[in-house]
């Protein structure tokens, strides 16, 4: 960022806006301090190529000033570092200053001197009480001091301030109170420097807003909840117009009722759920899927921000005096791991690419491209469409559409998260109006368990108007010099795609299947397969979409790289929309796909050149952890010994995969506790490149512990435990090392 590329935003009750116009970003969590600082750059290119425009990130207190007046900002702490970063990735940051975080981490970011000193005083925290805002004021004093001069109005990437956290819901005051000390946060912030163009705060659960631009949230599951049994489906699948999430937080309370006149505010939100962190009580499993829907029904129900927190997974710090999770032993409603804060999110604690990086990469390419279109658009509610989210039955639908009724999009949604859903054969869809006129017709559809789709009416595609299509649509590809754009559509499994344009404003018109009719826009179809395989990129000078197996990212000078996790070996390959008027380096031309893209083949292997040992072995003695109550593992588990042979020259990371049933699993070496883990059923991978040696062969040599999972304990396991004859489980059956590699398409 620089002070040529400053720009003007803003927003209106309807939307965001940049320079005056609609702006639709798209925005996700990742946690400087949760991630290793060499790191920082690759990962949030990562997040730039998963669709992200805005990265968000908690500055945490105790993770600052653990010892009163010491405060630390080096290291994975260094935020000045980190927003750097973020421009030089051509993100714009969003911070979220507190005081009280929560984001699950020990009091809620509140340093351990700070809750003493409220206890031994009567100070009351998250309130006017001058003492507590003479610490407040400080805190905010060395947060800026790390930003300065990174604003936008500077040339920056800071373009958001986050006050507080939940308050009002997941503690704080409540009503004027509540609102006051909203104010008079704003009001320390704006004093000490801060100065952003969007000032917010969280807006769920009866949260008081002291008058900040309201954020919203949604989360697919409630790991929080007390409960350990399952829980009622989420209504974060049911298309509304609420905006309000009552899960969130119902460790704290009920979460009814917001606190704002919506009418008065864009839907904006700040946490969509890009996956869950588990807790040691319950452990549900979030897919891509899970994600993709949910993010869909919020579009559908008029979102005009959509912000996933987390976007990318992370590990807690070592703490100086305690460890820096959230516990029961902190007076918290939940225990976590202590180290790992890996959320399930798109991109995880170590940067893998999970299929929820790809739902909503799919999603952000769709409302980058069709911004004006969908911004401009309202939320209907639709004949029929339930209200209540354990409703499997009736067909979920929702339109967005321009006040004149003329243009807009028609939401399907009939997937709920572990849920399976009444299957409708042969059943009409139709886009109905404010007053219930019908805007579009789109025939008879067979509308399957796990289906969310949209389907466009009345779009403008350059010239032309596309009256409605049987189609989703996903990017725009723009033209060079005299080339016409085109226009990408994946399509629905069961609905043949089918496109009807108006011809010539006459108010007839004319079909086509695959956009060749002479006069209209170039229309490419996808298959439902290749949609999460699709990127968008700028190569030789103009757009082009590449799909592969692996995932494109575009590094800091611009270069094309495809990431691959190799388990034995992979050639690199990718097919590309307009074909290139040469051979890449390297690859060789490997003919057209069905689609009429040019398929391109890597003359080089990657391959994972790494063995894995392991076998019973006895405990180790580890150094120990601040605070005796988190000296893991127990005295009850049981130790496997691993080494790692092999060659992991040139590989972005090495993941250490071990598959095991237990309540939790530590990774250890050299007497410290690397990595952390809590049982969910999925193999669990650790991050193991930043530990290993030169040692001969063995490159990395530790320790795996798992402890005991017991059929009686209070615990919520969303995938199956086999128990022995005891009613216990503790092994461990696979363990095996898989290479991440970078593969350079060299266009230029």
């Amino acid at each position: 960022m620089n002070n040529d590329s400053r720009s003007k935003i803003s927003w209106t009750p309807d939307c965001l806006t940049m320079d005056g116009k609609p702006w639709f970003p798209v925005m996700g969590e990742a946690h400087y301090s949760r991630m290793r600082p060499e790191t920082w750059e690759r990962e949030l290119l990562k997040m730039k190529a998963g669709g992200v425009d805005i990265v968000s990130t908690y500055c945490i207190w105790i993770h600052h000033e653990e010892v009163r007046n010491e405060f630390d900002f080096s290291g994975c702490r260094n935020l000045r570092g980190f927003v750097e970063a973020a421009g030089r990735c051509g993100l714009f940051v969003f911070l979220r200053i507190g005081p009280w975080a929560h984001g699950e981490v020990r009091n809620g970011g509140f340093p351990d001197w700070l809750v003493r000193e409220a206890k031994d005083t009567g100070m009351v925290l998250r309130s006017d009480d001058p003492r507590y805002l003479q610490y407040v004021r400080h805190f905010y004093e060395a947060v800026y001091e790390e930003a300065r001069d990174l604003f936008l109005k500077d040339g920056g990437p800071v373009i958001g301030i986050q006050i507080e956290n939940e308050y009002g819901h997941c503690g704080g005051l409540t009503g004027e109170e509540g609102e006051q000390h909203m104010r008079t946060l704003t009001a320390i912030a704006r004093e000490t420097g801060f100065d952003a163009p969007l000032w917010t705060a969280t807006g769920w659960g009866g949260a008081v807003t002291g008058g900040l631009l309201p954020v919203m949230g949604g989360y697919c599951e409630a790991p929080w909840d007390q409960r350990i049994t399952e829980i009622e489906p989420s209504g974060n699948y049911v298309f509304t117009a609420e905006r309000n999430d009552h899960a969130i937080g119902s460790d704290y309370g009920d979460g009814s009722g917001i606190t704002f006149d919506p009418a008065k505010f864009p839907y904006l939100t700040a946490e969509l759920g890009g996956g869950l962190q588990v807790t040691k009580h319950r452990r549900p499993v979030v897919t891509g899927k899970d994600i993709g829907a949910m993010s869909m029904v919020k579009l559908a129900s008029g979102c005009a921000l959509l912000g996933y927190y987390m976007y990318h997974g992370g590990t807690n710090p070592a703490g100086r005096l305690t460890t820096l999770q959230e516990s029961r032993e902190s007076d918290y409603p939940n225990d976590l791991p202590v180290f790992s804060y890996d959320f399930q999110a798109p991109v995880g604690e170590y940067g893998q690419l999970r299929d929820s990086f790809r739902e909503i990469r799919a999603l952000s390419m769709f409302v980058h491209d069709f911004c004006d279109e969908i911004c401009a658009a309202r939320f209907v509610p639709q004949p029929g469409n339930p209200e209540d989210p354990s409703d499997l039955t009736s067909l979920r639908t929702a339109v967005r559409v321009t006040e004149d009724g003329k243009s807009g999009f028609l939401f399907v949604n009939n997937y709920v998260r572990q849920q399976k859903m009444a299957e409708h054969e042969r059943v009409p869809l139709k886009a109905y109006g404010k007053d219930g006129e019908v805007l579009a017709d789109f025939g008879m559809c067979d509308v399957r368990d796990g289906d969310f789709f949209f389907l466009p009416f009345g779009l403008r595609l350059g010239k032309a108007v596309l009256k409605m299509a049987d189609a989703v649509p996903l990017c725009i590809l723009h033209g060079k010099d005299h080339d016409p754009d085109a226009y990408v559509f994946r399509a629905k499994k069961g609905l043949k795609p089918r496109f009807v344009f108006e011809r010539d404003g006459s108010g007839d018109s004319v079909s086509c299947e695959d956009g060749t009719v002479s006069g209209l826009p170039r229309i490419i179809v996808l298959s439902e397969e290749k949609y999460l395989r699709v990127a968008k990129c700028v190569a030789l000078g103009r757009e082009r979409l590449i799909i592969s197996d692996g995932d494109l990212l575009t590094d800091a000078q611009g270069n094309l790289e495809l990431i691959y996790t190799v388990r034995d070996e992979a050639v690199p390959s990718f097919s590309v929309w307009p074909p290139l008027e040469e051979e890449p380096e390297g690859f060789e031309r490997a003919g057209e796909d069905e689609d009429g893209f040019a398929c391109y083949r890597s003359k080089n292997r990657l391959r994972n050149l790494l063995s894995v040992k392991w076998s019973p072995d006895e405990a180790e003695a580890l150094a120990s952890l601040p605070g005796a109550q988190h000296s893991l593992p127990g005295a009850d588990a049981r130790f496997w010994k691993v080494e790692v042979r092999g060659d992991a020259a040139g590989a972005e990371e090495i993941l250490f995969e071990c598959k095991y049933e237990g309540s939790s699993a530590a990774l250890l070496s050299g007497g410290r506790i690397l990595a952390d883990s809590f049982y969910t059923g999925e193999v669990w991978q650790t991050g193991i490149k930043s530990c290993i040696s030169s040692k001969g062969e063995v490159i990395f040599e530790g320790k795996v512990a798992v402890e005991p999972i017991c059929r009686s304990s209070q615990v919520f396991v969303e995938r199956a435990v086999r128990y022995d004859g005891n009613g216990a489980a503790c092994a461990v059956s696979d363990m095996r090392c898989v290479s991440v590699w970078r593969a350079r398409i060299p266009l230029t």
